[in-house]
């Protein structure tokens, strides 16, 4: 039976440090929960369209049985900030003030490094297919976006998926293309059971969990372009066009198979 997800709200109350490595400046902060999150800023570069991709693509990952940090909404409050020497960051915390996203930080990780661990056909398929449904080009090599902690793979960072929604207006064309950026995905070489995996997947990912997740993205962060039309209008085309991809998951997973008969 599946289960609506839930997303607790924390509210932000210390800015510890910033993550250079991003290219939108998250930062780990303590929440009132006294834990301690990466909180990503919807005043940030690709604002609000990077905390939804990474709400979705974290509560789909997690729907098909991937470890992915706990997410949660992080409100930040107009005074938080006033003290911070850095002007960028000062900046980047004022266009900020209100609802935010925030994965919990996992202390003692190390990047995963394929030259170090390796991963089994079964995983490497299944993040594979993931990140083809979601169109998330952030998993090569250069940049792999996962972590190893306690000796098991996590997920984390799928800010940059869905980029239909930053033109948004061939998105049903979008929603049947293939994706041809899996050639760099680094797990593609063992990515050997996408049939088996596209199978027991696509039975996941039914209407009901798809319009789930879409529901749990904040109105407020919908009503940032009104000339897209209405919060609702926008959140169907979320739906839509997820429950298209995964209707039409034969294209990208034959894509992914021929471009690793090609890397292999």
């Amino acid at each position: 039976m599946h289960t609506t997800p839930e997303i607790r709200t924390v509210n932000v109350t210390r800015y510890v440090t910033p993550l250079r490595e991003g290219g939108s400046l998250p930062a780990i902060a303590e929440a009132d929960d006294g834990f301690l999150y990466v909180l990503k800023f919807r005043g940030a570069g690709q604002g609000v369209k990077a905390l939804i991709a990474e709400l979705i693509g974290g509560e789909v990952a997690r729907i098909l049985g991937l470890k992915v940090p706990e997410i949660v909404f992080a409100e930040l409050d107009t005074a938080f900030g006033r003290t911070e020497p850095d002007e960028e960051i000062q900046d980047l915390l004022k266009a900020s003030v209100g609802l935010n996203l925030a994965l919990h930080y996992l202390s003692g990780t190390v990047s995963f490094d394929p030259a170090v661990t390796k991963v089994n056909s079964l995983l490497a398929s299944q993040i594979v297919w993931l990140d083809c449904l979601l169109t998330n080009v952030d998993r090569t090599a250069r940049n792999t976006n996962m972590l190893v902690w306690h000796k098991e793979l996590w997920l984390i960072d799928h800010g940059a998926a869905l980029y239909f929604h930053h033109a948004w207006n061939n998105w049903e064309e979008q929603a049947t293309r293939p994706f041809t950026q899996v050639k760099d995905h680094v797990l593609l070489q063992w990515a050997t059971e996408l049939d088996k995996v596209d199978a027991a997947f696509r039975s996941l990912l039914t209407k009901e969990v798809i319009d789930s997740i879409v529901d749990l993205i904040p109105k407020e962060w919908l009503n940032e372009e009104p000339e897209r039309g209405s919060a609702e209008n926008i959140r169907e085309v979320y739906k839509q066009f997820l429950a298209t991809r995964v209707a039409s998951s034969q294209i990208f997973v034959k894509e992914a198979q021929h471009a690793r008969e090609a890397f292999v």
